[in-house]
């Protein structure tokens, strides 16, 4: 007992019974490992509570002992340790001190004995990690320091410098692993509401997300599982001498979009906090960020904002930020009394250069709300662009250079294409066609400084000049293709169709090689040109001669280019629908197209072009057909091996028939007569029922397929007399010629299953009707059937007949050859007397004299024979035939084939030799019978 009769807290004996030395002066004695189970029972102690020197005195030798880091094994008791350290260190800096030591270790590479130490001790390891982000709640600024200064050490890639016999550091990519499983990143998130007015942590605390968030993905979905990236925002324009929690707010958040976390960030930065946030830390930037570094942090903060801008649901007019930056967009191009732009002052420099591009962006993604047009009109943006099409200022002034301005340009043009359709009136307004045209005036000049300053020599002015040209025909597809006829008209007036045909045919012509980006240009004008042209016959007669001979050229361009993958495809297709729009219902340019062989390409097209473009082709050809000029063109036309026009439509009726599944036998006869046209999807739909305003299965067969555009074309050429016909062809042509009563059958057809699937009755006489039209429909197939199986059998008769006769004359010959061989055999062995063979001698020679005398006589017979023969005519690989030889020269169709031949006599040839030796055989044969 003390002197107050209070029991001591520690006695001699306890200590003595736990081997724990407490004379001064004596040290322990050093081992060779440490035991932290000793060090835990002194600190959990309640014995030990007064006993701080001695506490704190085994807790530094610890501490000394592991210096050069923690092995796995022992990190459960160190962070035991450390929890101990924190109850005890209220009131006892001595014990926050230990705690920073502890920490410091912490932030060394853990030491693995074994290789399975890093397996074995992962859930210990993840647990600890997470404790060490949770001691964030101890409200000592050293001990959340250090917590941050570990952690950012820990990710340290650098090896320890110090070795441990027997141990050696785990691998980076574990500790990685182990940090991001911990959930430390979210855990520091969290604490963040804990660092209230101490910037010195909360700068720590965002270095420390910083590197986070830049290191791995789980740790950026970490962060944003505690909505770090909406904390992060709403506070980085807290007060900061240093600029540092604006500059690292921004880098977190712009790590987090860049690990695939892009529409989570933007979903906790579309509130109204955060854009207020984005808001007031652009304005500063933007009015007070002169050096280098605030530029740049600014143009951060500027793709930040395009990305939120980009979520529908981001209140970026409500707050004011979209009238903010699109009075920054329009800066110095639009003047503005407004007190934001009156004192602001560009550097022209890189950074302002690329904020200007940013700007652009922000103005594209802006205008997929339709409620920030009306911003637009007022802030004149789209007068702001079309002034970027303007010439260069002039040398010296102070502005954006050369490379800048054309740059710049092409921005500008990227962005009209967006804004400008949106925004007709305005485009009318600013005069945009006449920016525009005189823009592509100067860039097809040759001799001038294309790209409004880039030079014009090398590569780099070809393809300024190029992009130029191509975002320029491309937004003036884009306006034309409004149907605006102010702005239609306004380019028709200005020259527009005139000046398209030049530039074409100039690409076409100058072009070095072909490419995408030229092809492209060309599909576009083209396409412009259709639209202009399609239903003013005005303007398709100042599409002419000079459009109809870029028409011609482009459909020569060889079938094996559709495939390129360059884009000639888009092109061809382009130049089909722009003969259809800028040359048909125009007699003249009709007239023009026909002379330059037009339809002949257009067949070639249809006969070796993708089948992807027959519908179109054939609608170009059945409008053309209404010129009677057309016909004559059709019926002469040849492809390979003599294919006629109505050959390959029945070629691409029955291509159609087997895409449609239609049922045809093996001869191409109607198999069922109840389904004798409709395709298979037709009849998967067939019952179910439409609503009234939707067209059905028979009626979008009409204009989605192939088979009305051919059977109008053969209504236009007929369907009798038609040259190069095969059997086969005549049965398909048997269904065409049915081909409009299918259709008004199928209908009807429809109309009695759509009422059986609704469940209604027809009244009485309807009923009939339809029955009476059902019964039509089989009538007609069976006699459709009928014919072509008639067809077909009276063919293979033919085909016999044909084949017995070719029999007959095979055998007749080969009788009359073996009869000739004997005759000659008898004649050689009585003819043995001299008498004979000089009686011969003279006869041959006087058949010779007679022979050549004839062939004067009918010289001149000869020539006129052949200037009057049979001439033929060839159009680009097709051939015209004509018969012109009179039938009096060569004997009529039945002539004997040796006396046509001698009507045509060749003085000297083989075949006036043939026919004298065949008189003299025919002499000396006849000779032969009368001395037998």
């Amino acid at each position: 007992m003390d002197p107050n009769g209070q029991k001591p807290l520690l006695t001699v004996t306890r200590l003595k019974m736990r081997n724990i030395e407490i004379s001064e002066g004596v040290s322990p004695k050093p081992t060779p490992k440490m035991d932290f189970s000793h060090v835990i029972h002194l600190l959990e102690d309640p014995y030990a509570a007064t006993l701080e020197e001695r506490q704190l005195f085994v807790l530094k030798k610890m501490l000394k002992r592991c210096q050069n880091g923690f092995l796995l094994k022992d990190i459960a008791d160190v962070f035991k340790i450390l929890n101990l350290c924190v109850e005890k260190a209220e009131g006892r800096p001595e014990y926050t001190s230990v705690m920073c030591d502890i920490l410091k270790i912490c932030g060394l590479p853990f030491l693995k004995e074994k290789s399975s130490d890093e397996m074995n001790y992962a859930k210990i390891v993840k647990e600890s990690l997470s404790q060490m982000g949770y001691l964030m709640r101890v409200p000592s600024a050293e001990v959340r320091l250090q917590i941050c200064a570990s952690i950012i050490s820990f990710f340290n890639p650098k090896k320890s410098k110090h070795s441990v016999e027997g141990s050696y550091p785990i691998s980076l990519g574990y500790k990685v692993q182990m940090v991001e499983q911990s959930g430390i990143a979210e855990i520091l998130v969290l604490s963040m509401a804990l660092l209230e007015n101490q910037l010195a942590i909360r700068l720590q605390v965002l270095q420390t997300l910083q590197m986070l968030s830049s290191s791995s993905e789980v740790n950026c979905r970490k962060m944003l599982k505690a909505q770090g990236a909406s904390k992060i925002c709403c506070h980085m324009n807290e007060p900061d001498p240093s600029g540092q929690v604006l500059f690292r707010s921004s880098e977190i958040l712009w790590n987090m979009q860049e690990k695939d976390c892009k529409d989570e960030v933007t979903s906790q930065l579309s509130n109204m906090d955060c854009i207020l946030s984005l808001k007031d830390a652009l304005l500063n930037q933007f009015l007070n960020g002169f050096q280098k570094y605030d530029q740049q942090l600014r143009n951060d903060l500027l793709v930040i904002t395009s990305l939120v801008a980009e979520n529908p649901k981001a209140p970026l007019i409500e707050s004011g930020l979209a009238k903010q930056l699109i009075l920054f967009a329009t800066f110095p191009e639009i003047k503005s009394h407004n007190p934001l732009v009156r004192n602001l002052r560009l550097s022209f420099n890189y950074e302002d250069f690329e904020m200007k591009k940013l700007l652009f962006n922000m103005l594209v993604v802006m205008s997929n709300d339709l409620s920030s047009l009306e911003l637009f009109r007022e802030g004149q943006v789209l007068l702001a662009l079309l002034l970027h099409l303007r010439p260069s200022e002039r040398p010296g002034f102070q502005g954006w250079n050369f490379v800048q301005q054309g740059e710049l340009q092409l921005h500008a043009l990227s962005t009209l294409v967006s804004v400008a359709p949106l925004l007709p009136e305005d485009y009318i307004s600013c005069q945009g066609n006449t920016h525009l045209l005189l823009l592509l005036e100067r860039c097809t000049k040759q001799d001038t400084d294309v790209g409004q300053g880039h030079s014009s020599q090398g590569n780099e002015g070809k393809d300024d000049r190029k992009a130029q040209l191509h975002l320029c025909v491309r937004l003036l597809r884009a306006m034309a293709s409004l149907g605006n006829e102010t702005i239609n008209q306004d380019l028709c007036d200005q020259g527009a169709i005139t000046q398209f045909l030049e530039i074409i045919m100039q690409l076409e012509l100058h072009k070095e090689e072909e490419d995408a980006v030229t092809l492209e240009t060309q599909t576009d004008i083209q396409q412009i040109l259709s639209v202009l042209c399609e239903n003013d016959l005005h303007r398709k007669e100042l599409f002419g001669s000079g459009g109809v001979e870029m028409l011609v050229r482009f459909l020569k361009i060889s079938p094996d280019k559709f495939y390129s993958g360059l884009g000639h495809n888009k092109l061809i297709l382009s130049t089909v629908d722009c003969v259809w729009s800028c040359v048909v219902g125009c007699d003249t340019t009709e007239d023009m197209f026909l002379e330059k062989e037009g339809a002949f390409l257009l067949l070639d097209l249809l006969h070796l072009g993708p089948s992807n473009m027959h519908s179109v082709v054939l609608g170009t050809l059945l409008e053309l057909c209404d010129n009677p000029k057309t016909l004559p063109h059709i019926n002469t036309w040849r492809g390979e091996k003599g294919l006629t026009a109505a050959g390959l439509l029945v070629h691409v009726w029955r291509q159609e028939e087997r895409e449609l599944g239609v049922r045809r036998d093996p001869q191409g006869t109607v198999t069922d007569a109840k389904t004798n046209i409709l395709s298979s999807n037709q009849e998967e739909d067939q019952t179910v029922p439409l609503p009234a305003d939707r067209p059905t299965a028979a009626v979008m067969d009409v204009s989605d397929h192939l088979h009305a555009k051919i059977f109008s074309i053969f209504c236009k050429i007929g369907f009798e007399d038609l040259p190069g016909l095969t059997a086969e062809d005549y049965v398909s042509l048997t269904s065409i010629s049915r081909y409009l009563d299918f259709k008004v059958i199928e209908g009807w057809e429809e109309i009695a299953r759509e009422l059986a699937a609704e469940g209604m009755r027809p009244v009485t006489p309807d009923k009939e009707a339809l029955e009476a039209i059902t019964k039509m429909a089989e009538d007609t197939a069976k006699i459709v059937a009928t014919q072509q199986t008639d067809m077909i059998e009276s063919q293979q008769q033919e085909d016999a007949r044909e084949e017995q006769l070719l029999y007959t004359e095979i055998s007749s010959n080969r009788k009359h050859q073996e009869l000739t061989a004997k005759s000659w055999e008898h004649f050689v062995a009585k003819t043995s007397n001299h008498k004979v063979l000089v009686e011969s001698k003279k006869l041959q020679e006087k058949s010779i004299n007679s022979s050549r005398s004839k062939v004067k006589n009918e010289e001149s017979v000869f020539h006129s024979t052949q200037i009057a023969g049979l001439h033929t005519t060839h159009f680009c690989g097709r051939v015209m035939a004509v018969e012109s030889t009179p039938s009096h020269l060569v004997g009529g169709p039945l002539a004997n084939t040796e006396l046509a031949l001698e009507r045509v006599p060749i003085q000297g040839g083989a075949l006036q030799t043939h026919s004298s030796a065949a008189q003299d055989l025919e002499h000396l044969q006849l000779s032969s019978v009368e001395a037998k």
